[in-house]
């Protein structure tokens, strides 16, 4: 567990009324993110403020009124599953990265460079968002803020996110075991032939045209059928 001076603030509002504690924050983020499952090494000063920079605490009849409740190990369960928690310098700068290696993974796997139709490496979409500024929200879910990114990428990179249909047809000794796989992907139309095998249609991100073929000719010795259909028609 930190100590004082390294301990962030954790606080929660209700009724213009405010509680804060002071929390370890590398222990009080995993606890937040279901990492660390117990609240042990959590709780930095045994007491709830009504302002922890002034020191000034909190009154009891107002801690019972809020939490049902005086005790203070629930009242810290509660204010970190619902309240809100600062954030070390080095904190935010890991949550950004995180972030931003969430979205150039989603623009790698949904979007194609429309010039040559292909996926733009991750590093292309790495150094470009280096050269665009890109600013990412460490707090934002990444595909909140994939619109306002791809906006400013588009200024030096050429992306394209489109959908496209694919015929599979799958042999009747792999059919079975492909199915699911097929299924996670998207599956429009299916058939099973008489003969056990498996014809499907799959719409999926142009992006994703590698990953998936390559599923394809591992799971099937590269037996499988495909073929990219134009308006999604056979």
């Amino acid at each position: 567990m930190t100590t004082l001076d390294k301990a962030i603030i954790a606080a929660y509002e209700k009724a213009g009324k405010r509680f804060e504690i002071y929390v370890d924050p590398d222990a009080a983020q995993a606890y937040r993110e279901g990492i660390k499952k117990d609240l042990k090494n959590i709780l930095v000063a045994e007491e709830i403020y009504s302002d922890a920079k002034k020191a000034e605490k909190a009154k009891a009849g107002d801690v019972e009124k809020t939490f049902g409740t005086t005790d203070i190990v629930q009242v810290l369960d509660f204010i970190l599953k619902k309240g809100e928690i600062q954030l070390t310098t080095d904190q935010k700068r890991k949550k950004a990265e995180e972030k931003r290696k969430q979205i150039v993974a989603i623009i790698a796997r949904e979007a194609i460079d429309p010039r040559t139709k292909a996926p733009h490496p991750v590093l292309r979409i790495e150094n470009a968002m280096e050269e665009a500024r890109v600013q990412v929200d460490p707090f934002k879910d990444a595909r909140e803020q994939l619109d306002d990114v791809v906006k400013e990428l588009r200024l030096i990179l050429p992306l394209k996110f489109e959908k496209i249909s694919v015929a599979v047809k799958v042999p009747p000794a792999f059919s079975h075991k492909c199915y699911g796989m097929l299924k996670n992907y998207g599956i429009r139309r299916e058939q099973w032939l008489s003969d056990g095998s498996l014809v499907v249609v799959v719409e999926i991100f142009a992006g994703l045209q590698g990953e998936f073929y390559d599923k394809l000719n591992k799971m099937t010795a590269g037996a499988v059928e495909t073929k990219i259909l134009e308006g999604g028609r056979l």
